[in-house]
């Protein structure tokens, strides 16, 4: 299926916060130990902002079933070649080739705006995240030990890197 790719607004506030709020409830993919407020959708787009940001639409019911976004890896301009990826998918439809759409089209949008490294921060009990990534051309460059505790479970920061030039 060819899913929409909308800029992602406010509009969107509702149900991207259901979909990042389920992954912090039920998983590793999110780091938050709790639910956030839907305020925090404004924190995502402001950290996008000048950058791709997506709500992936299903077309059949037009319901949003993920968003993605890149944002600077570092607010200075030495690192304006280096973007860091997000994108998370409605649970019910992963599995469908949405992710990879979606990793195609922020590839394509980065490269457009100079982007030559994508990086992506995956929790190390994420397994899932971290083999997709590596079926995209991901390596991985970095890994930060123990760094975070969630629901009393310690677990690292895989940083995994693509070029996209």
């Amino acid at each position: 299926m060819n899913y929409i790719f909308e800029n992602l607004e406010t509009k969107h506030r509702n149900e991207v916060m259901d979909i990042f709020n389920h992954y912090i409830e039920n998983s590793f993919a999110a780091y938050p130990e709790k639910k956030v407020p839907i305020d925090f959708f404004d924190i995502m787009l402001e950290k996008a902002n000048g950058y791709p940001a997506y709500a992936v639409i299903n077309p059949t019911n037009k319901r949003v079933v993920g968003f993605c976004y890149l944002k600077p890896h570092y607010l200075i301009s030495t690192f304006k070649e280096t973007a860091e990826i997000t994108y998370f998918i409605d649970p019910l439809e992963v599995g469908k080739g949405i992710g990879k759409q979606a990793l195609s089209l922020l590839e394509s949008k980065g490269r457009e705006m100079g982007i030559r490294q994508i990086l992506a921060s995956i929790a190390s009990r994420n397994q899932q995240s971290i083999i997709f990534h590596i079926k995209n051309g991901f390596k991985e460059c970095g890994r930060f030990t123990n760094v975070i505790k969630k629901n009393n479970t310690r677990f690292d920061i895989v940083w995994m890197q693509k070029e996209i030039t």
